[in-house]
């Protein structure tokens, strides 16, 4: 008996979801935007100078699969080059009106990027630099094709009122399911 009032509220709370999403454009949207993510993709990163002239350019992999599908998403992104990897989520909190990603990498150090939801851009909270100062991080997700995005990062060191590139991000679907 437990299990099948466990096996209906689930049943009623994914449906009840699935019906939430669709009476709401922006949580449908960040919605869409995990589903559009999910996969394997080649990356190539360009890390910008602060006038936006390209440093260094350098070609990793990211993969995303379902964790909670149409709420969270679990992820791995590569630069062999940097000999660098973080382990990724990015989901959805409906709650909270809010989509967001986390990301750590070898360094134990944990970003999380919050933006609203059925927005393509999303900030960290300030943080304290190597040099005793602070600073800011925003993603901004841009170009956005069926097997292909873009994505921007900038910084602030004055609390948002003026940003620096970062870097610029060059998706495209891998075809090969490796990456």
């Amino acid at each position: 008996m437990r299990r099948t009032i466990l096996l209906a509220t689930l049943i009623v709370s994914r449906a009840s979801g699935a019906q939430a999403a669709a009476e709401d454009p922006a949580l449908r949207h960040s919605v869409e935007q995990l589903r559009t993510v999910v996969g394997n993709w080649n990356v190539t990163t360009d890390f910008l100078e602060d006038d936006g002239s390209v440093g260094r350019s350098e070609r990793g992999t990211y993969s995303f699969h379902w964790i909670v599908e149409d709420r969270v998403v679990g992820g791995r992104s590569e630069i062999p080059a940097m000999n660098q990897a973080s382990g990724i989520l990015f989901y959805v909190n409906e709650a909270r009106r809010v989509i967001e990603m986390v990301s750590v990498a070898g360094d134990g150090k944990l970003w999380i990027m919050t933006g609203p939801l059925g927005g393509e851009q999303r900030g960290t909270a300030e943080f304290r630099t190597a040099g005793g100062g602070t600073a800011r991080l925003r993603f901004t997700r841009f170009n956005v094709q069926p097997d292909a995005f873009e994505s921007r990062m900038e910084y602030s060191e004055d609390g948002g009122k003026t940003w620096k590139p970062a870097n610029h991000q060059r998706f495209r679907r891998a075809t090969d399911p490796r990456g």
